[in-house]
């Protein structure tokens, strides 16, 4: 691989825990790359997550450009930009009324039919992110050990992929963070994100890399690395600071 021009992420067990703020560590080796190169974010979570995991952890710090930062929420059915002052929607790939409406009752429908439709929950378990519905099996604001022991291998998400993609064959199903499933329009998924992020920017997919947590093929981020991006694969935050901690000093 040569050495990219611009490094790309997932977020949650990427960069961070699930929907949790980066760990200090993470956050100073984040920066460095910043300060490097030119990097985006890439993930399921909608912009208000994106906010409250990296965006205010990042402008506290005095001095830290934000104009090399691309944000791409929602499986990159959405982007943003920093226009000086605040970020700047540069486009957004939403469902229609009709298609909210059947990814919500199928992945209901199903969740319940398969037998992962918990009592206790945090928060939402079905969200409405306007271009992504996404289902989250122990809600939103679970903790993350408890999201962890739910599902550790990732079999039973993948299994409720499945199920709704065969009820929804029009629109996009994928396995997203530790405990759940994201639908997007057809086609409109991370694959689709990247591609249009290289149109944007003028910087070549071969010449980005991606890390991510789930780069398997019932994964999110499984779309990038069949685009033929540069890949390289995570298990989780700690993974990541260290492969950046021997990346940056070969960017300089």
């Amino acid at each position: 691989m040569t050495t990219p021009r611009l490094v790309a992420f997932d977020l949650d067990d990427t960069l961070a825990p699930s929907k949790s703020p980066l760990d200090p560590r993470m956050l100073e080796t984040f920066a460095a790359l910043l300060a490097t190169v030119p990097v985006a974010v890439i993930s399921g979570g909608n912009f208000q997550q994106f906010e409250q995991q990296l965006v205010h952890p990042l402008r506290d710090r005095d001095g830290l450009p934000l104009d090399d930062l691309h944000l791409l929420p929602t499986c990159g059915t959405a982007y943003y930009r920093w226009s000086g002052s605040d970020w700047a929607l540069q486009y957004a790939e939403d469902l229609t009324d009709d298609e909210k409406t059947r990814a919500l009752a199928a992945v209901e429908t199903q969740a319940k039919a398969a037998g992962y439709w918990e009592s206790e929950t945090w928060g939402p378990i079905l969200e409405d992110r306007g271009s992504q519905v996404t289902f989250s099996a122990l809600g939103q604001s679970a903790p993350v050990d408890v999201k962890k022991r739910w599902d550790p291998t990732g079999e039973k998400k993948d299994h409720l992929r499945r199920l709704v993609q065969a009820e929804l064959p029009d629109l996009e199903v994928r396995s997203g963070g530790s405990t759940s499933v994201d639908i997007t329009r057809k086609g409109i998924d991370k694959a689709y994100g990247m591609r249009r992020l290289a149109e944007l920017t003028g910087i070549d997919l071969d010449d980005m890399l991606f890390v991510g947590d789930r780069l398997d093929p019932e994964g999110n981020d499984y779309p990038v690395k069949a685009l033929g991006v540069p890949c390289h694969a995570v298990e989780g935050w700690e993974d990541t600071d260290a492969f950046l901690t021997e990346l940056i000093p070969t960017l300089r």
